[in-house]
């Protein structure tokens, strides 16, 4: 899949993405239950991955 963004969206999907990934983080390390832990990891993994994505292409 190709998602044609402009600077300003891409800025704005990185803002979102970075908050969302502190939020995992915190809720990770909150929760006692190893089931929902592992999903929230695998978002997490998921998040990381497009950030990378985006990160790389704005260098590009």
């Amino acid at each position: 899949m190709e998602l044609q963004l402009d600077e300003k969206q891409v800025s704005e999907l990185h803002a979102l993405l970075t908050h969302a990934l502190g939020e995992l983080s915190s809720e990770i390390a909150d929760t006692d239950n190893p089931a929902f832990q592992r999903m929230l990891r695998d978002r997490r993994d998921h998040l990381q991955a497009i950030l990378q994505q985006i990160n790389s292409d704005r260098v590009a």
